[in-house]
């Protein structure tokens, strides 16, 4: 069977099941009374189920091990099983710790703690960033560093999708357009497992916007946006920091640039006021503030998903992937429009 064969039915299995199991799941929650009500900070106008993670997580799993079983995880040399385990075993402590937050709410500090000892579990097994490639000087090893540097990455990354979970479809949609390009990044870079684990949260990720785009009819809650960070952080760790170029090292780093600099300019922005970082405030997100400017609901999700294509299209040019330019280019026009819809809401406004 050809190889990329096994990337499109990962995407597939995932996405059917997540299709299959949300309107049980939505049931589920509604009986047991797990629902994100309305108020405060929040932009829902109803009560919805948080627990659309739990098809998020099944569909990802699911598939990959329907694809291992199939033989798409055939002949990888043992580091290399180890990183899929790590990455696989990783995921499910992270839902685990998202899902008991959704049922049970832990406090900040406790969430965090667990965070740090999972993603310390995860670069046991081999998701670790071991070194650095640096023009005119060739490869840094970390040593003792990698450690912090890959529990930093790791935990940062989930919080980063968490916090940009702040209206309907938009972590969703940010994170099967970041899975994409990974898969593809991953595949030019010779990396076919981390491009199936890839293919499977995209397949996830973009058949839950069927009941999570505007108006939503579920919630995807931390269990899945936990999941979902992790996965991406740990499948750029094992496809593409691994290869030892620099273009390979910057990428995911490229492709996660809007979850992180937004995350980045919100801990500035909540120091600057002298509040705790991890205390939510409901201003400094970047869709808070284009809601303020004027966009809509869905125009906020569409303009910031045309960011995530844009620097996705340029990581796929710096990657040297062909025709990775024109899709540079076709992006960025797409992005020329929306910034200019933006600015020409705020001129009204």
């Amino acid at each position: 069977m050809p190889a990329q064969i096994y990337h499109l039915i990962a995407f597939l299995i995932a996405a059917i099941v997540v299709l299959w199991t949300i309107p049980d799941v939505k049931k589920i929650g509604i009986k047991s009374g797990h629902l994100d009500k309305p108020g405060g900070r929040k932009v829902h106008q109803r009560p919805m189920v948080r627990l659309g993670g739990v098809s998020i997580f099944a569909g990802t799993f699911i598939s990959l091990l329907i694809v291992w079983w199939l033989g798409g995880f055939a002949n990888l040399p043992p580091d290399k099983e180890w990183q899929v385990c790590g990455v696989i075993l990783g995921g499910v402590g992270f839902f685990l710790i998202g899902l008991t937050d959704d049922l049970l709410n832990l406090s900040p500090l406790v969430r965090l703690l667990i965070q740090i000892i999972v993603a310390a579990g995860a670069w046991k097994a081999g998701v670790s960033i071991d070194f650095v490639t640096i023009p005119t000087i060739g490869i840094v090893n970390l040593h003792w560093l990698s450690l912090p540097i890959t529990v930093i990455w790791l935990v940062g990354m989930v919080n980063a999708i968490n916090w940009i979970d702040g209206l309907d479809g938009l972590a969703a949609g940010v994170t099967g357009i970041a899975a994409v390009v990974m898969l593809f990044v991953s595949l030019f870079m010779h990396q076919p497992a981390a491009a199936l684990i890839a293919a499977a949260l995209a397949g996830a990720a973009l058949g839950f916007l069927r009941y999570n785009f505007n108006p939503a009819q579920i919630f995807m809650g931390d269990g899945g946006s936990y999941f979902m960070g992790f996965t991406l952080a740990a499948v750029g760790v094992i496809g593409l920091v691994k290869v030892p170029a620099f273009t390979a090292v910057i990428l995911p780093y490229l492709i996660l640039a809007v979850p992180i600099v937004d995350m980045s300019a919100v801990i500035l922005t909540r120091l600057r006021r002298g509040k705790l970082p991890w205390v939510a405030d409901g201003h400094s997100h970047l869709h808070h503030r284009l809601l303020r400017v004027g966009l809509s609901h869905r125009l906020t999700v569409l303009f910031i998903y045309s960011l995530t294509l844009w620097v996705g299209s340029l990581a796929l040019a710096i990657a040297g992937i062909p025709s990775g330019m024109t899709y540079a280019c076709a992006s960025s026009s797409l992005l020329s429009l929306a910034i200019w819809r933006v600015w020409k809401l705020s001129r009204q406004s």
